[in-house]
Parts: C-alpha cells; sequence; structure tokens
C-alpha cells in the first residue's frame, strides 16, 4: 500500500476486473489512495503471476465470494467505508449481485460508484462482448490508425483500454469525487471505452471537417503520410522516428540529413511528399540507428531512435527523471505525472496474491463476522507472497 501524494486519504474498493478499472485503481493508488481489491476467492485466472500483475501495485486484496450474499454484504460494508467504488461489470452484473450502485449508495449517499464498460450501461450492444480492439473499431479511431494503402494497425490495447477507458475513468472519479466532497452527494459514472476513444479523437474529427484530413489512413499529416512526421529504417535494420512538423525543425532534419533545401521537396506540397520520402528514406538508410542518433543529438530536428523498453529505461533523458524503475525485481513506469508538494510513494512490496489481506483488512475497515465469514468460505485468506 502506497503512502504520501495527493489523494492520501482517499479509500477505494476496486470489484476485481482485467484492463481499465485496475489501471485507474493503480493510477489512484500511485497518488496515495487506498485501494482495496476485491478479488474472487482463487483470483480471476489471469495469466500474469500475481508478483509481475503491476496493475494491482500498491493496493490490498481481500477475497469474498460475491455469489453468496454474505460476500454480497461485505462489499456493501466496505462501501459504507469507501469514497469510491470501481466496478467492470457487463451491464446488470453488479446488480444481481447485490452490489449495484443503489445497493451500495443506500447507507453511503456520498459514495462515488464508477462503472466501466466497453459499451457503456445502455445500447443495443450493452450486454455484448467485446474488447479493445472491437471498439476502437465501431468507434471510428481504428480506421484512422495504419500504413498507407494497409489495414488498420491494432495499436496494442493501449487506445481504448487505457487511454480511451482507464484514463478517463480517473478523470471522471475524480470530477465526481470533487463534487461530492462540496455537496456531499456521490455520483454514478457510466465510463465506456467506446466513448472515451472517441473521445481521443476529437483534433482530428475538427481536422477532418476542415478538409484536412482524409478518410484513408496513412496519408494525413500525423499518422505516417506525411514523410517528416514518419518511421524510417536505418542501416542496422532498426529505426529512427521523425517529427519535423515545423519549418525550423524540418531545416534542422534536412541540415543533419546533408540535403540542400534549394533542391529537397518542401512540405507544403502534398504531390511532392513521395519524392521527399524516397530521399529521406535513402539518406537514412546510409547509417546505423545509434549513428543517426549523434547526428541529431542536441538539435530540434525532432529525430529520436526507436528504443525497446531495456533501452528506454537506460536513456538519459529518461533515467534523469526516472521513468522507468525497479522494485521488488521488476523494472516498470513509475508513478505519473509528478507531484512538488505531495509527492508519490512508489510502493515497496509487489502486488498481491488475491486474499492476502482479506483478514487484516476487513477488520479494518470495519466489516463484521470475518472469522465466520472465513469459517464458511464466504472470505479467503491467502498466503502472502515468498520474500524475494
Amino acid at each position: 500500500m502506497t503512502s504520501g501524494g495527493p489523494l492520501a486519504g482517499l479509500r477505494v474498493v476496486e470489484l476485481a476486473g482485467v484492463g481499465p478499472a485496475p489501471f485507474a485503481g493503480m493510477v489512484l493508488a500511485d497518488h496515495g489512495a487506498e485501494v482495496l481489491r476485491v478479488d474472487r476467492p482463487g483470483g480471476a485466472g489471469y495469466p500474469i503471476p500475481p508478483r509481475l500483475d503491476l496493475l494491482n501495485r500498491g493496493k490490498r486484496s481481500v477475497a469474498l465470494d460475491l455469489k453468496q450474499p454474505a460476500g454480497a454484504a461485505a462489499v456493501r460494508a466496505l462501501a459504507r467505508r469507501a469514497d469510491l467504488l470501481l466496478e467492470g461489470f457487463r451491464p446488470g452484473v453488479a446488480e444481481r449481485l447485490g452490489v449495484g450502485p443503489e445497493q451500495c449508495r443506500a447507507e453511503q449517499p456520498r459514495l462515488v460508484y464508477a462503472r466501466m464498460t466497453g459499451w457503456g450501461q445502455h445500447g443495443p450492444l450493452a450486454h455484448t462482448a467485446g474488447h479493445d480492439l472491437t471498439y476502437l473499431a465501431l468507434s471510428g479511431v481504428l480506421h484512422a490508425v495504419g500504413p498507407p494503402g494497409g489495414p488498420p494497425t491494432p495499436p496494442a490495447n493501449l487506445l481504448g483500454d487505457y487511454g480511451g477507458g482507464g484514463m478517463l475513468l480517473v478523470a471522471g472519479a475524480l470530477a465526481a469525487l470533487w463534487r461530492a466532497e462540496r455537496t456531499g452527494v456521490g455520483e454514478v459514472i457510466d465510463a465506456a471505452i467506446v466513448d472515451g476513444s472517441a473521445l481521443l479523437a476529437t483534433q482530428l474529427l475538427g481536422l477532418r471537417h476542415s478538409g484536412q484530413w482524409r478518410e484513408s489512413p496513412g496519408g494525413n499529416l500525423l499518422d505516417g503520410g506525411a514523410p517528416f512526421y514518419a518511421v524510417y529504417p536505418t542501416a542496422d535494420h532498426r529505426y529512427v522516428a521523425v517529427a519535423a512538423l515545423e519549418p525550423p525543425f524540418f531545416a534542422q532534419l534536412l541540415a543533419g540529413l546533408g540535403l540542400d533545401p534549394a533542391t529537397t521537396p518542401g512540405q507544403a506540397a502534398v504531390a511532392d511528399w513521395p519524392r521527399l520520402r524516397a530521399l529521406l528514406e535513402q539518406r537514412f538508410a546510409t547509417r546505423t540507428r545509434d549513428e543517426w542518433a549523434a547526428v541529431f543529438a542536441g538539435t530540434d530536428a525532432c529525430v529520436a531512435p526507436v528504443l525497446d523498453w531495456t533501452e528506454a529505461a537506460a536513456h538519459p533523458q529518461l533515467a534523469d527523471r526516472g521513468v522507468y524503475r525497479t522494485a521488488y525485481g521488476v523494472s516498470q513506469p513509475a508513478p505519473a505525472p509528478r507531484f512538488a508538494e505531495s509527492g508519490t510513494a512508489f510502493p515497496a512490496a509487489p502486488p498481491p496474491v488475491p486474499g492476502e489481506h482479506t483478514r487484516q483488512a476487513l477488520a479494518e475497515w470495519g466489516v463484521e463476522g470475518v472469522t465466520e465469514l472465513l469459517a464458511t468460505g464466504v472470505a479467503v485468506q491467502a498466503d502472502p507472497l515468498p520474500a524475494q
């Protein structure tokens, strides 16, 4: 469990799931919130070993069987002492289990109940399964991601699950908590990945409406279509990323490549982009990735080597800021953003085994009858992780 940070003192119950809701819980824990994750007895069977399930860092875990009335009652008891509850079930599941928003807020009107789904709480697809890629496809966002003339490219699960999902769930939760702090009245949040994914594309739609964004992917200023905003292979079969959008930066790009601006196609004429791309491809193919990184080091050409995660952690800029940190033997991204006054406390202990804190946390949160819950199997106390 973390301590310190701007959210110190905030109590969060997270009903176990995968993807965006656990990510939101991690972000809140990173900034000091006390996050208590309610796991199923035995865990959810997710293939990541608990110690490496980094979305659970900084949290504690209790294991409760929500299919038993006493398990649902225990969750409602936790909710009475919580500021925020995170839930990621399909619509209607929480209500059937007895832990829906009306049930949990009946005795705690200040509770913010944040729901995370793919399609949202209503609509013809609300009860249908989906994944990040499904939501990106239907929102129109996937249509904008891919190479010229090629199929749309899955951007891992970063845009949907974590950008349009988890990040906006955090934003919604903090907004509702601010309202609850001022009014004493909580909120029910309907966060949907399809909504958030569409929201991320707001600027692109503005460009489209103004005639500055083509329908076909890979033919636009910011999707790799512009040769001065693209990725190029180098002599050692690695890559550099070029983002020389502004004219002064483009001039430094040409200077580093040894290209004469008087005879090189400019940025403005889209018809000349294929010839400019061919010139850049030829030049970048003459040296290795790291040789080009040295050429452009310290310039404003916006040329960067494409690094893997090990290389990124060791890069002087990222190392100076501690963007990646090693805790309990595992390299991982540090909490972000940074807070000058309240700071953050990086968790020293690994993510918990499901149910590792059941007995202690239930007692600390004031749940009655913990011994009976454990004796009847409604609650399960797991053994902690062995020391490394």
